[in-house]
């Protein structure tokens, strides 16, 4: 028996942090947004025991490192599964780039092992175990346009995001997370996003207001050290988007753009600039449907 599942990227329309725990995570309030950009799972069952993971990606790694690997041993065991299982990973979505490339594997190695082993989980459930291996994997799980709060695990579902065009520009950089946001503990937080008022944009089904409204606190820091963020977004705006902004905690850059036709201008632009060597021409979307 083989499964194959589709592992989306997200981006995140807001995102603010609004304090920071006890015991070190952030408290965040963001509106995330799929988009169809996506990574490839197969899980097979295998009559050799133990776990096998492919990638074809060279710079993922195949081990108890990555999250695939560590959400499949933890089913395994939890469950009871004496069946070998061999994943294959087709890796499209950008490496340490800010939209949750290797939550939403994990993500999908839940659901996938769910589907495969006929586990029997709830959603709620694999959201549960989900958290405490990463704050993104439960919103990965469910997908679509959502509020996430808390340290990222408290979610409410959101009406789709107004049909556009999403231009996704990476850099040749990699950004560390875990840097960003010690940098943005070290200073003060000139400006909040309204997360609200994107909310309440996206019920309107009004991509003018959203855009509008597009805001990361975390661009600032990152953007400081990385200038071809900023680039990128100036590229976008002078090419026919209507806004642009970094994902996650970057170097990731998206840009919203009104259809598909107009999208193209801004494409072209980029691949002329060199800038991105990761370019993808996208929509937002919802999984579900």
């Amino acid at each position: 028996m083989k499964i194959t599942r589709k592992a989306y990227a997200k981006i995140n329309l807001g995102l603010d942090v609004t304090g920071r725990r006890a015991d070190g995570y952030h408290m965040v309030r963001m509106v995330m947004q799929n988009v169809d950009l996506y990574d490839t799972l197969t899980f097979e069952k295998s009559a050799e025991k133990g776990l096998r993971l492919y990638t074809t990606s060279p710079s993922v790694p195949a081990d108890e490192h990555n999250l695939i690997w560590k959400v499949c041993a933890l089913l395994m065991e939890k469950y009871h599964i004496e069946d070998g299982v061999t994943i294959t990973l087709e890796k499209r979505i950008p490496v340490a780039a800010g939209m949750a490339g290797g939550s939403t594997d994990g993500a999908a190695a839940f659901l996938g092992m769910n589907e495969l082993f006929a586990l029997g989980l709830s959603q709620h459930e694999m959201c549960e175990m989900a958290v405490k291996l990463g704050a993104d994997i439960p919103y990965c799980i469910m997908g679509g346009t959502a509020l996430a709060e808390g340290i990222g695990e408290i979610l409410t579902p959101m009406s789709d995001m107004p049909e556009c065009a999403i231009i996704i520009a990476k850099p040749a950089v990699g950004v560390s997370t875990k840097w960003v946001y010690t940098e943005l503990d070290s200073r003060e937080i000139a400006s909040h996003p309204d997360i609200d008022g994107i909310r309440d944009a996206i019920a309107r089904g009004d991509l003018q207001g959203v855009q509008k409204l597009l805001g990361n606190v975390l661009e600032p820091v990152t953007a400081a050290r990385y200038t071809i963020i900023t680039e990128i977004e100036q590229i976008m705006k002078a090419h026919g988007a209507l806004n642009a902004m970094m994902s996650g905690s970057g170097p990731t850059v998206f840009g919203i753009y009104a259809d598909k036709e107009a999208a193209q201008e801004g494409y072209q632009a980029l691949e002329k600039s060199g800038l991105c060597p990761e370019l993808y021409l996208s929509r937002p979307i919802n999984p579900k449907q």
